[in-house]
């Protein structure tokens, strides 16, 4: 899901480096997303989710305030042709307060289907169904969890609605890295909150290091920072994305505790059954944690 997609093994077999003459950016985003969707099938993972405040101390980025942090487990799996669109859902397992607060997503591929998702709140016992994108100025993408993580930030795939430039090679965290600009076409415009957005990709193990997201007047207003990028299953992934919000100072933590893929997961599991239904959504639960403890 939100926060995860990943990469067939055979792309993992091509040179680790490639020079730019050889490649386009279209091409670099294109093996990005297979990466990202061989982490996201059939998988099961645990997260926690911090948020704070932040400032600068002795050149640091750093919390101003104790952050609040929940507790979350993420089950996935795609479909499709290809097998490019995926199904998740995510569950909010603490604090007690939050427990079972839900979202559920479905991402497509076709740049003619919308990203659906839904967001349960336990305590109003509802489904609330949340747009795709922002349509004007006044409205915002869906906050995930009170995170500074938005359901755009999430979006995947529908790479034919941007322009995508490859322009320059360089290094970031001590890595070779092509940096990839995205902009979206008139129609995507319209409901994203980002006039373009800056892609650093590791060029070897193909994870976005860091993705810089500009406003309307380019004015930087978010960032994207990957870091224990480790191997999964024959697909590199990072383990800690921190999101920062540059208008606001405040920055969200998606830590990646546990990750495991070639899970049995119920069609129905991916439901908004398992939103609404508690009994069925902790059986199905209880099922997934035997596989994996």
């Amino acid at each position: 899901m939100i926060f995860t997609r990943t990469l067939l093994a055979c792309l993992l077999l091509l040179p680790s480096v490639v020079s730019a003459q050889d490649i386009s950016g279209r091409e670099i985003m294109e093996r990005v997303e297979d990466n990202q969707l061989a982490t996201s099938d059939s998988a099961f993972n645990r997260m926690q989710l911090s948020t704070c405040r932040f400032g600068i101390s002795d050149s640091r980025i750093t919390c101003a305030e104790r952050p609040r942090v929940k507790a979350l487990e993420s089950v996935s799996k795609n479909y499709g042709e290809n097998n490019k669109d995926t199904k998740g859902v995510t569950i909010v397992l603490e604090p007690p307060a939050e427990r079972g607060i839900g979202m559920l997503t479905y991402t497509y591929d076709d740049s003619a289907r919308d990203n659906e998702t839904w967001l349960y709140l336990s305590a109003l016992g509802r489904v609330k169904r949340i747009a795709s994108g922002n349509s004007d100025d006044d409205s915002e993408p869906a906050s995930l969890f009170g995170s500074e993580f938005t359901t755009e930030d999430t979006d995947t795939g529908k790479l034919d609605e941007y322009e995508i430039n490859l322009l320059e090679e360089t290094t970031e965290a001590g890595r070779d890295v092509w940096k990839v600009e995205l902009i979206p076409n008139a129609e995507r415009a319209r409901k994203s909150r980002y006039s373009r957005t800056v892609n650093y990709i590791d060029q070897e193990r193909l994870v976005p290091l860091k993705v810089e997201m500009y406003d309307q007047y380019d004015t930087e207003i978010k960032r994207l920072v990957a870091s224990r990028v480790e191997q999964i299953n024959a697909a590199w992934m990072a383990r800690s994305l921190t999101m920062m919000n540059l208008v606001t100072n405040r920055l969200s933590n998606m830590a990646i505790l546990e990750i495991h893929t070639d899970i049995d997961v119920e069609d129905e599991f991916l439901t908004q059954r398992t939103l609404t239904d508690v009994a069925f959504r902790e059986a199905e639960l209880q099922e997934l944690r035997a596989q994996v403890d």
